[in-house]
């Protein structure tokens, strides 16, 4: 069985940090797809913020306030912002714009490898050229380019910028890709094909850039939002009980992606694992730079096995929280 690699405990004061940091901004909500589970991950931060006995106000983002984000954010002066937001403008590099034209520190990943992470057609652009195995894939920019597949079924479509598995669709049969092509067509998204890679779905989350280890994830069917949020929607096997070379690899890649996007604090890299293949069967998916911190996420159950609770992440969050990433 596998076991984690590389990580050393440190030992902090949690009564207080360098920083002289007093008063925290946590930005839960939004308008994406994925507010529902910013507001569990906020939940859960704030909760552990308030035991590192933190002065931690919130902000609900919605369209009625979206226009006035910077006002808002500015009327709470905040010493740090733990961007607690999931999806859309939270995660694509626009609210870290925002933060940065601002001048706030702030937690997780700066503008650029957040927009860059966002997009999975880039971001897979950049693994393959750093040596990580990336799935043969296809920008889908109009509804003709899917009578010009250059690979046969089975393969997935979902949203090239995204999260939480909304929008994605399995084909396996060249008649359903008329079908959707009308999804395509009907929604204002840039979509990705990727060929289907049967097997394992394993994921590794790297704290400041160390790894905490790699989770086998088992569903009825597969990974989808439900499987992801409710309780009992998957099982998650920590550590992954994988063979060692397979948990290195993993292990590795998801550190050489992280560093390879220039990304800060918390991240976490999905993989696909076709077991038959060994080696040759592994593959990452995507990297999140804003992975789910609520009561059924995988990073917090990481961090557990190794002996991390979610009031540590947290504080290491805070300390990263920066400017200029």
């Amino acid at each position: 069985m596998g076991g984690n690699k590389g990580w050393e405990k440190i030992k902090l004061n949690t009564t207080g940090n360098s920083k002289n940091i007093s008063k925290v901004l946590v930005l839960q909500g939004g308008v994406s797809e994925e507010k529902e589970v910013s507001a569990s991950t906020a939940e859960s931060c704030i909760e552990a913020l308030k035991r590192i006995n933190l002065d931690v106000d919130a902000v609900s983002i919605n369209s009625n306030n979206m226009h006035d984000l910077a006002e808002v954010i500015k009327s709470q002066n905040p010493d740090i912002i733990f961007n607690a937001l999931h999806g859309g403008i939270g995660e694509n590099g626009t609210i870290q714009g925002l933060f940065e034209t601002l001048k706030i520190p702030y937690t997780h990943s700066g503008v650029l490898s957040s927009a860059t992470a966002m997009n999975k057609y880039i971001s897979k652009k950049i693994f393959k050229s750093s040596g990580l195995p990336v799935i043969e894939d296809l920008l889908l920019g109009g509804e003709e380019q899917l009578h010009q597949i250059p690979f046969a079924p089975p393969f997935v479509i979902k949203p090239n910028s995204g999260g939480s598995s909304v929008g994605i669709h399995f084909i396996k049969f060249e008649e359903q890709i008329e079908e959707v092509g009308r999804i395509i067509t009907d929604q204002d998204r840039e979509y990705i094909l990727e060929k289907y890679i049967p097997g394992r779905e394993l994921t590794v989350a790297v704290l400041n850039g160390k790894p905490l280890t790699v989770t086998d994830i088992i569903t009825d069917d597969w990974y989808n939002y439900d499987a992801k949020y409710k309780n009992g929607g998957s099982e998650h096997i920590v550590p992954a009980d994988i063979p060692q070379e397979i948990f290195d690899l993993c292990i590795n890649y998801a550190v050489t992606a992280h560093n390879t996007l220039g990304c800060r604090g918390i991240t976490r890299s999905d993989f696909r694992w076709n077991e038959k293949n060994g080696k040759e069967g592994l593959y990452i998916l995507e990297l999140n730079t804003q992975p789910g911190m609520t009561k059924t996420s995988l990073v917090p159950e990481q961090a557990k096995y190794i002996g991390l609770d979610l009031q540590y992440i947290c504080l290491e969050l805070i300390k990263d929280a920066s400017c200029n990433k």
